[in-house]
């Protein structure tokens, strides 16, 4: 049985290391005999150019299609002002997020043993650092009606947003993040912000109900501002954090930055038929985009991730971490990874096609 993935390269450096995890993927595809077919389609700035949509019809289609999608980036500089705000390239992730109900986004923040000396934190903080945030993708203050800018009756603007979440909505998300903490540490801290929110009241209430059909899950909850210090103060007390669109989007970019490198990480995004959306986390960095100098492994381990959880094919998904991490072990390092004191420990700098070349090398070596 063949699987349908579409590959979207996107925007800024999207272009380059999507073209890495591709030649990944060809490898494996060929030595695993997946049958993978691909397809691709535009999302973000540069459809907007060519189709006056960040997610056009073409894609919409292709997308409604796919088993999975890889997804390198979206947005920059050139479209800033330049455009409505519901045509701005970000609008298209929020467009897609809500057209395939992609609700459930995971984002690991694992330390590469490798590159704990990258981390802001002391060595000690990180090592061995493997946690889970879980966050609700297609709800909340993101998607919540009414929104928009107004003018009150004294001539003053006013920006509003609501921000709003269902029953259903939240048993699902704990459902996915429980199911998660099963296969894990069976530890879930649920963030919130229950203390002002009333939102946020009904999440914990509903938390705490889903919670009864996983017994052997301990359940915590934090306050997002205690959460946020927490990840700081001692990360390795957590499996699996869920939470809501807003504080995930925030406390999931703190976590990647204790890894050491926003570079490294790869995130999903799914519905419950498990179709996802894969991309790397760190944004289509347009200061560096068609240098060759960006780290591709965050999209090649977002490939991964796609194989284990759209594609059935765990063991291609453990060949190519795998892979990854014997590249690291032989000291290659692009510029995010790179540190003071790389050279005397002989690494090598590599760019970002390199990078890309070792991993298809360590796959083919295996």
């Amino acid at each position: 049985m063949s699987s349908n993935v579409l590959v979207i390269e996107g925007d800024g450096i999207g272009q380059e290391i999507i073209g890495q995890a591709r030649n990944a993927l060809d490898v494996l595809n060929q030595q695993e005999s997946l049958n993978m077919t691909f397809s691709e389609a535009m999302l973000g700035g540069r459809a907007y150019d060519q189709y006056g949509h960040p997610y056009p019809e073409v894609t919409q289609q292709k997308a409604r299609a796919a088993d999975a999608i890889l997804f390198g980036a979206c947005g920059g500089p050139k479209w800033d002002g330049a455009t409505e705000r519901h045509l701005r390239p970000e609008q298209g992730l929020l467009d897609i997020r809500a057209d395939l109900d992609l609700f459930a986004n995971f984002r690991p923040a694992i330390a590469f043993p490798q590159l704990v000396s990258s981390s802001p934190l002391k060595p000690e903080k990180v090592a061995g650092l493997d946690l889970l945030i879980i966050r609700e993708l297609t709800g909340g203050i993101y998607f919540g009606q009414p929104r928009g800018i107004r003018t009150l009756e004294n001539g003053e603007r006013q920006g509003f947003n609501t921000d709003v979440y269902s029953e259903s909505e939240v048993r699902r998300i704990a459902k996915v993040a429980f199911e998660a903490a099963m296969k894990r540490n069976k530890r879930v801290c649920s963030v919130d912000k229950a203390n002002v929110l009333e939102v946020t009241v009904l999440w914990r209430e509903m938390m705490e109900a889903v919670a009864k059909d996983y017994p052997e899950v301990t359940l915590t909850h934090l306050y997002v501002d205690n959460a946020a210090m927490q990840l700081v103060v001692n990360p390795k007390q957590f499996d699996v954090i869920v939470t809501g669109n807003l504080f995930g989007d925030i406390l999931s970019d703190e976590a990647s930055m204790i890894t050491g490198s926003i570079g490294m990480l790869p995130s999903a995004s799914l519905n419950e038929k498990s179709t996802g959306f894969y991309e790397p986390i760190h944004g289509s960095a347009p200061d560096i985009a068609g240098k060759n100098i960006a780290n591709p492994l965050a999209t090649i381990m977002s490939a991964a991730m796609m194989l284990r959880y759209s594609l059935a094919a765990p063991t291609a998904a453990e060949r190519l971490e795998s892979a990854v991490s014997a590249v690291l072990d032989r000291g290659f390092r692009t510029g995010d990874i790179w540190s003071e004191d790389s050279e005397a420990q002989g690494h090598k700098k590599v760019s970002c096609s390199e990078m890309g070349d070792a991993v298809v090398s360590a796959l083919k070596a295996q």
